[in-house]
């Protein structure tokens, strides 16, 4: 007989394939709950990581419209407009703090003290700073700054178990470079940091790579063309800014 937390991984399959990804993270969340009997498998939390992905990602893709046509209409001085959209963009805020603060809740009770190796440790502490980096794209002021501060923490806790016991072509460490990155170039607006950290990853990756296994050659691969993309595309931003700078006297 199939015990609750296997019909809940059922249930939360079903969910993913039919893209009902609020019911993929309630089974997801039942089957967190009981992380201190029994630690997720690789399996189980990679589901929970799709699932409250897309949950975050389409209010991310939605709150960066709105931010677009608010922007748009207040260049055409369109007060009422600018209004309704703000109040709009204000309830996708609401929903978003809710999503990262449920994820971060079950990271902090359950997933991360329950972690007994590296790379389930590192997965979580990652995803810990994911989520607060997405707090901290729409937060402003004190409460941006506070977002960043806990990015930054969990960044760096889960580099410096990524860096001493995971190998560098291992996907869990180059997704985290990927993420530390970004947040580098896009949140702390430090692009010569998040260009460093990318091209360190990719270059150790690429001069072990023939120690790469079969399985999981392919999603490290994906990670390492990202990180490529990002740098030539942030390389060359960097370039034309320094060109459009006057001169210095």
């Amino acid at each position: 007989m199939a015990t609750p937390r296997e019909l809940a991984l059922f249930s939360a399959k079903i969910s993913e394939q039919a893209e009902r990804y609020q019911d993929m993270v309630n089974e997801m969340r039942v089957i967190a709950s009981m992380a201190g009997e029994q630690e997720l498998s690789v399996e189980e939390r990679n589901l929970l990581s799709v699932g409250y992905k897309n949950l975050v990602g389409a209010r991310r893709a939605s709150w960066r419209i709105l931010q677009s046509v608010e922007q748009s209409e207040v260049a055409k001085g369109n007060e009422k407009r600018v209004s309704l959209i703000q109040k709009y963009r204000g309830s996708v805020e609401k929903e978003l703090d809710n999503v990262c603060g449920e994820i971060l809740e079950l990271l902090d009770t359950h997933l991360i003290p329950s972690a007994s190796t590296c790379e389930a440790s590192v997965f979580y502490l990652k995803m810990k700073a994911d989520y607060h980096r997405y707090l901290s794209e729409f937060k402003v002021d004190s409460d941006r700054k506070e977002a960043a501060e806990k990015t930054l923490l969990a960044y760096n806790a889960a580099q410096e178990k990524a860096l001493a016991e995971l190998p560098s072509t291992n996907p869990i460490r180059l997704g985290l470079a990927l993420n530390f990155s970004v947040f580098y170039y896009e949140v702390m607006n430090q692009p010569e940091k998040a260009c460093n950290l990318a091209k360190q990853a990719f270059d150790e990756a690429i001069s072990d790579l023939d120690t790469l296994g079969e399985d999981s050659y392919k999603d490290s691969a994906l990670i390492m063309q990202l990180l490529r993309d990002n740098l030539t595309l942030w390389t060359s931003e960097m370039q034309d800014q320094e060109k459009a700078e006057p001169p210095k006297e």
